[in-house]
């Protein structure tokens, strides 16, 4: 079954064509980085405007490389939630749009799952149950995957993400937008126990984050930071990364999970990466992870996951609309 997945959520305006779930035949993204670096962030209407001029060419383009046309595609598959509202309706619209024309299924896609699906582009032999750690600049959540479209959240973020307390601290130091990526090159060759962070608790939910007392910590302590840049993004990477893996894997082993998932924009930090492929491997511990150019947004993960929901028999109609903030496990 070759699904069409149109993803366009925040500010990449994707398009892809994946074969079964498994296989990608296309994967087409059109970045707006230059367009929201001199605002250092994104800006929503900025989106929303270039989702628009762009998604109509990145299609053809997928389909293109795909050497399919719409007549060949089986389904679309696009993201309608959770997201930024205007960036979700270009993409959204422009997917009713086809699914209409072409008379093909129109299936709706949580983001967040999307991620989880990534992995399933790499790791062929990757099948639920097992135990996800979804993290990116919006959220951070830990997520039983007990098959391919039901999910339970198990663990989530009181405040801020990790990938915006990242984003934050690589800005508080002058690093360029976007903030995450450019952290992660200061930071190889840095002393990780230089500067102490925080790891915060939450009282009664021991599987949750709070990430705004590491932010403040990294303000607090951003003046001693002058001259050691490098420790002390070595510093504040590694306190996240221990952070994120303490969490998942004292989720795994009172869950009885043997398999972990790493998912999102931040599964590709490289202290993240490296702190969780040792832990797993000292437990004993099967872990995955995505490919770095599946670990952004992008449309295969959306078609990727799109087969499994169609499977499941989740298909929408033309009334569907965007939904802005919309819980991993709900439906």
């Amino acid at each position: 079954m070759r699904i069409l997945g149109i993803e366009s959520s925040c500010d990449e305006t994707a398009a892809a064509v994946v074969e079964d779930g498994r296989q990608m035949l296309s994967n087409m993204v059109a970045s707006q980085i230059e367009a929201h670096k001199i605002y250092g962030g994104v800006v929503p209407e900025i989106a929303s405007r270039m989702h628009a001029e762009a998604i109509s060419a990145v299609t053809e383009e997928a389909l293109r490389q795909a050497q399919l046309s719409m007549a060949e595609i089986d389904a679309v598959a696009v993201t309608f939630a959770p997201g930024l509202v205007g960036a979700l309706l270009v993409g959204l619209n422009f997917a009713k749009g086809l699914a209409f024309a072409g008379q093909k299924p129109l299936i709706p896609v949580h983001h967040l799952r999307g991620h989880v699906a990534a992995n399933y582009l790499t790791n062929e032999e990757l099948a639920p149950p097992f135990l996800s750690l979804i993290v990116s600049g919006g959220h951070t959540h830990i997520v039983e995957v007990l098959d391919y479209t039901t999910f339970r959240a198990v663990g989530r973020t009181r405040d801020d993400a990790a990938g915006e307390a990242l984003d934050k601290t690589a800005r508080m130091l002058g690093l360029p937008y976007p903030g995450g990526p450019h952290l992660d090159a200061l930071g190889r060759g840095g002393e990780a126990g230089a500067f102490r962070f925080p790891r915060p608790k939450v009282a009664g939910h021991p599987y949750d984050f709070s990430f705004s007392g590491l932010k403040t910590a990294a303000l607090n302590k951003r003046q001693e930071a002058n001259g050691r840049e490098r420790d002390f993004a070595a510093s504040f990477q590694f306190a996240v990364a221990d952070y994120l893996c303490q969490n998942t894997l004292r989720a795994a082993e009172a869950l009885d999970y043997r398999v972990i998932v790493l998912a999102g924009g931040v599964s590709a930090n490289s202290v993240l990466r490296a702190e969780m492929q040792r832990r797993c491997a000292e437990r004993g511990l099967e872990l995955y992870l995505p490919e770095l150019r599946y670990c952004g947004d992008n449309a295969a993960m959306i078609a990727a996951q799109g087969y499994y929901e169609h499977l499941a028999g989740h298909v929408a109609g033309l009334a569907l609309n965007a939904v802005p903030s919309l819980p991993i496990d709900a439906g």
